[in-house]
């Protein structure tokens, strides 16, 4: 198996680094490359996932092409802005993409079709998630009868924070709050529709959204097994936590170790590695329809 590629080098530039994220800037264009790296519990790991960058490239690829809405992608080569001499643009296929520049808008615009995750927790202390009120009496993992926007803050370290809609309406003006509601309902509906006819269901996803030239676009990654809870439909069984096509071998093996989550994470062994590996690999040809490249 290859290594992880855990963090890019561009010769004389200095990327904006996020969790996965390292974004590089090209005049009104941005390079956005997509690591190896893997968070959990708020901390990114020491040991990445082999080409999970490539997954999450490849598969928000896919979706862009697919949806029907506007959004940020321009390029997946790197080659098509001046990357400095001494580049290893080998290092870099299949993980980049070249992007337009837009002001991001300071949300997180979450869907939910299932009760799930901190939905789920906060359903069983409030009745409500994200001051949208639900029927008594629901499981966890529960169908809702109809998606729900249930939007967040971006917080810097840590966990995002749900927030109602009138508070996202406050940060980003009504209109536009209302517009991304209706983009982000839209989108989920398109994506849950296509996932299920491929065996998947879209349990909730997070889109993000930036303004170009006056209007929102779709902007981030999208629809990824790091954006988004994907579960077989094979194995749906309301009632308790489900299967999924994410970093769920790595939440499990960190949840055995003792770590308190509060110091530096231990290192994954081989087989969670790889096993999570495989997790994301099949996402993308479930979803994609293709054979991963990179294999």
């Amino acid at each position: 198996m290859r290594q992880a590629y855990l963090k890019s080098a561009l010769p004389g530039k200095t990327p904006r680094q996020g969790k996965v994220r390292d974004l590089y800037e090209f005049g009104d264009r941005l390079l956005v490359v997509a690591s190896d790296r893997i968070s959990a519990f708020d901390w990114v790991l020491p040991t990445g996932i082999p080409d999970k960058g490539r997954v999450l490239t490849q598969l928000s690829a896919v979706w862009f092409e697919l949806l029907d809405v506007e959004n940020h992608l321009l390029d997946l080569d790197p080659r098509s802005v001046d990357l400095p001499a001494g580049t290893d643009v080998e290092a870099l296929l299949g993980r980049t993409m070249v992007v337009r520049r837009a002001n991001v808008y300071p949300v997180e615009c979450v869907v939910r079709g299932y009760l799930s995750g901190s939905g789920w927790k906060e359903y069983r202390q409030t009745g409500k998630v994200c001051g949208v009120a639900l029927p008594a009496g629901l499981q966890e993992s529960d169908r809702l009868s109809e998606p729900i926007f249930t939007p967040a803050t971006k917080e810097e370290s840590g966990h995002d924070i749900n927030i109602p809609f009138e508070r996202m309406a406050e940060i980003v003006g009504r209109s536009t709050a209302e517009e991304l509601r209706r983009m982000s309902l839209s989108i989920y509906q398109q994506a849950s529709e296509y996932a299920a006819a491929r065996g998947i269901l879209l349990a909730d996803t997070k889109f993000e959204f930036g303004e170009f030239a006056g209007r929102p676009i779709l902007i981030d990654e999208v629809l990824t097994p790091d954006s988004s809870r994907f579960w077989p439909a094979d194995q749906y069984e309301p009632g308790h936590g489900q299967p999924s096509f994410d970093k769920q071998f790595v939440r499990d093996w960190l949840e055995t170790t003792g770590w308190d989550k509060n110091s530096p994470p231990p290192a994954l062994p081989n087989d969670v590695v790889t096993r999570t590996r495989e997790k994301y690999i099949e996402a993308y040809e479930l979803l994609s329809g293709n054979g991963f490249a990179w294999k």
